[in-house]
C-alpha cells in the first residue's frame, strides 16, 4: 500500500476547522482506493508568531522538505499579527522555496449553487504566476515620515519565470478545452508586460492545437462578469492573477468554493495545497464555515500525488451534496453537515 507524508498546516482561525474536515475526507478516500495518509501536523501560525516571534522556526522549510505535500488550512490573525508580517513569514516563503510558481484555481458552479451571474455552464482555471512578479518584495522606502518620502515596489519578470508559467498553461489549456487567455496590461506597462506578450506569442508556436487569446487585465475582469461561459484556461502575472481568482471566487457563489494548489512540477520537492478564503477569526471554532473549498483543495493533491481517481471521487461527493442543497448558502449547513454528506456521497 502507497503511503503518503503530509505536513499539515491547520494555521489560524478556521484554517483549524477546514483541515479537520479535509483530513476526514481524504481518510475515507484513502480507506476506499487502496492508499494511506502519514500526517505530521506543524503549530505554525499567528498564535506561533506571538509566542515565539516567528511564523515558523528557522528551520521550518528543511522540516517541510521531505514531505510528499503540504497542507495549508489559513493564516492570518490582524488583531495580534500584521498581515504583511503573516503572509512574508509563512506562505510565501514556502511558496518561494519550493517553487511553488504555478497557483491554480478552479472556477466553476457546483450543483445546487447559485452564483450572482446569469451565466451558468462555466468551467474557468485560472494559472497564476506565484513566485515573482509584482510579489517579488523587491523595493524599499527612504526618508521614512518625511515630506519627501519615498516608496518603492519593484515587479520582477524573469525569462525563465515567465515562460514556465505560460508553458504550464499552455499545458493545462492542451489537455482541457483547447483555449488560452494571457493576461496583462502592455498597453500601459510596455516593458514587463509587453515582454510578457511575447513571450506568450513565442510560446504559443509551440503549441499549433491551442487557441491563444491576449486581454487586458480590466477587459478581462470584465469578461469574467459578462462572459465567463467563453473562457477555459487564463494565465496571469502574480497580482493579475491574485485580482482574477477572487472575482471567479465570487461568480461561483463566494470563497466557501474556491480551491487552490500551488505546484512544483518537480516530485522531488512538495507543492502546497490550500482554500483560498481567509482564517475568518470571527467564525473560527463555531462549526459554521463552510469546508468545501478545503476539501476541494485537498482533491486536488491528492491529484497530484497520483490519485487520481480518489481525486475525481471527492469531487462527485461535493458535488453529490451540494446537489442536496447542502453547503450551498452560508450558515445554512454546519462544517460537521457538509463533512458529513460529501464522506457519506464518497462511501456510498
Amino acid at each position: 500500500m502507497k503511503t503518503y507524508t503530509l505536513a499539515l498546516i491547520p494555521g489560524d482561525g478556521i484554517g483549524v476547522d477546514v483541515t479537520d474536515a479535509t483530513m476526514e475526507v481524504l481518510d475515507v478516500a484513502a480507506a476506499k482506493f487502496g492508499f494511506a495518509l502519514a500526517p505530521t501536523t506543524f503549530p505554525w501560525s499567528c498564535e506561533y508568531y506571538v509566542e515565539t516571534g516567528k511564523m515558523m522556526p528557522e528551520d521550518g522549510i528543511e522540516q517541510l522538505r521531505p514531505f510528499d505535500a503540504i497542507y495549508l488550512g489559513a493564516v492570518g490573525w490582524p488583531k495580534t499579527v500584521p498581515d504583511s508580517v503573516s503572509l512574508h513569514g509563512l506562505l510565501l516563503p514556502i511558496r518561494k522555496a519550493f517553487t511553488q510558481y504555478a497557483n491554480i484555481r478552479p472556477h466553476r458552479l457546483l450543483p445546487g449553487v447559485e452564483g450572482p451571474l446569469k451565466a451558468e455552464g462555466f468551467d474557468i482555471l485560472c494559472i497564476r504566476e506565484n513566485t515573482e512578479g509584482e510579489y517579488s518584495g523587491a523595493g524599499g522606502r527612504v526618508h521614512q515620515g518625511q515630506d519627501n518620502e519615498v516608496a518603492t515596489e519593484v515587479a520582477i519578470f524573469t525569462r525563465k519565470g515567465v515562460e514556465r508559467i505560460l508553458r504550464f498553461g499552455f499545458e493545462q489549456a492542451r489537455a482541457r478545452r483547447k483555449h488560452l487567455t494571457s493576461v496583462t496590461k502592455s498597453n500601459a506597462q510596455k516593458y514587463s508586460m509587453v515582454f510578457w506578450d511575447e513571450m506568450t506569442d513565442k510560446i504559443a508556436a509551440e503549441y499549433p492545437d491551442v487557441t491563444v487569446s491576449h486581454m487586458h487585465i480590466d477587459a478581462m475582469a470584465a469578461k469574467m462578469v459578462m462572459a465567463p461561459q467563453d473562457l477555459d484556461v487564463i494565465v496571469a502575472s502574480n497580482l493579475f492573477g491574485d485580482i482574477l481568482t477572487d472575482l471567479g471566487a465570487a461568480i461561483q457563489g463566494g470563497l466557501g468554493f474556491a480551491a487552490s494548489a500551488n505546484i512544483c512540477p518537480d516530485p522531488s520537492v512538495p507543492s502546497m495545497f490550500e482554500p483560498v478564503h481567509g482564517s475568518a477569526p470571527d467564525i473560527a471554532g463555531k462549526n459554521i464555515a463552510n469546508p468545501i473549498a478545503a476539501i476541494w483543495s485537498g482533491a486536488m493533491m491528492l491529484d497530484h500525488l497520483g490519485e487520481k481517481t480518489a481525486a475525481t471521487a471527492i469531487l462527485s461527493a461535493i458535488e453529490a451534496a451540494t446537489a442536496k442543497g447542502i453547503g450551498t448558502r452560508p450558515g445554512a449547513s454546519s462544517t460537521d453537515e457538509i463533512t458529513a454528506a460529501v464522506k457519506a456521497a464518497l462511501e456510498a
